[in-house]
């Protein structure tokens, strides 16, 4: 794959060029030379936090690079036509890259178009399938993310028997940030999972590390607070003694907290993933008792930075020894902390919540 050097598609044609400008003594206007490096970022909607903050960091980091920055965004999670327009755009404008959150495997062969017109593409927070689909990802270890939420559910059951509520991200696509996150979590649970890739074909009831466990339901949430409650609600009616909530999401744990706390349903441990300073301070009120905290304000720094690398004719950069991605880091967040479990509490999480930890 050929990528262009400060937004030219190969050296010889920058020759020419110089050349043609040269012979024909043009003395003035050499703009074409100094043209800002330019990247597109495409999150998979402008009203979750997360991505927000996304959009910000990469804002920040853009000034600072001298890197003109061009912001779109599906309409809501999920839209992949949105995403794929603006992919095409970012080919029309002759950008020097994209950065994008794919809301799905539709955009794939849009991703596919951008490189073959020489776009570098970098993917955050959300790895495609296959990773290959793009250059490289900058993201969580979504599964690990997971799997710390997992561990730490399992450790604070004490052996009681888990009635496990599955609030995911989609039941219509495939994405892999919701079965990372999902399967992640019921192996620190220490149940057995069958397809990685796959969400709900565990056995619905067994054993986890500590006790019986039974899952009541996977129900979509689309990542949003109302599809949370809805999800949640649906559960409840399979089955109200729930005692434990995975969420996709802190907006979806939200949702489901309001749906718990209408049922009058008690004692039952919220867990989730993200780590925003909304859900720290979720944790910190109890709403939800541990979180996974990742880092989209360095997902869009390393991202803004390495297309401007380079495009000015610097290095690639390289996935974390191990994995297929670029791992930008994840801690749990708790204020009851589990043996065996590494975690901060919600006052360290605050100082760093989505920042450059």
């Amino acid at each position: 794959m050929m990528y262009r050097t400060g937004r030219r598609a190969t050296s010889l044609l920058a020759s020419v060029a110089a050349l043609a400008l040269l012979v024909a003594g043009c003395s003035g206007d050499d703009a074409g030379d100094d043209k800002d490096v330019a990247v597109s970022l495409i999150t998979k909607n402008s009203t979750n936090p997360f991505f927000v903050t996304m959009q910000d960091g990469a804002k920040k980091a853009a000034a600072a690079e001298g890197v003109k920055l061009t912001v779109s965004a599906g309409k809501e999670d999920g839209d992949e036509a949105g995403q794929v327009k603006a992919i095409e755009d970012a080919i029309a404008r002759d950008d020097d890259g994209i950065l994008i959150t794919p809301n799905g495997p539709g955009v794939n062969s849009a991703i596919k178009k951008a490189r073959d017109a020489g776009l570098y593409v970098i993917a955050l927070d959300t790895p495609p399938d296959p990773a290959s689909t793009v250059d490289i990802t900058f993201a969580t270890d979504n599964y690990k993310a997971g799997e710390l939420i997992g561990k730490w559910t399992a450790a604070n059951l004490g052996g009681k028997p888990a009635v496990i509520a599955m609030l995911d991200l989609f039941n219509d696509k495939i994405v892999s940030v919701d079965y990372n996150r999902d399967q992640g979590f019921l192996a620190g649970m220490g149940i057995e999972t069958k397809d990685k890739k796959k969400n709900g074909d565990e056995a619905p009831t067994g054993r986890y590390s500590g006790g019986t466990y039974q899952i009541v339901c996977n129900e979509p949430t689309e990542g949003a607070e109302d599809g949370g409650r809805t999800a949640m609600e649906r559960c409840l009616a399979k089955n109200p003694a729930v005692t434990v909530v995975y969420t996709i999401n802190e907006p979806a744990a939200v949702g489901a907290q309001k749906a718990l706390k209408a049922a009058n349903a008690k004692d039952v441990l919220v867990v989730s993933i993200d780590g925003g300073c909304n859900g720290v301070q979720q944790v910190k009120n109890g709403v939800i008792a541990a979180t996974s905290q990742q880092y989209p304000i360095k997902m869009a720094e390393l991202g803004v930075k390495a297309i401007k690398q380079i495009a000015t004719g610097g290095d690639k950069p390289q996935v974390t020894s191990g994995l297929d991605f670029y791992d930008t880091g994840v801690a749990l967040v708790t204020d009851k902390a589990a043996t065996g479990v590494t975690s901060i509490d919600s006052t360290e999480g605050a100082k760093l919540c989505w920042g450059t930890a």
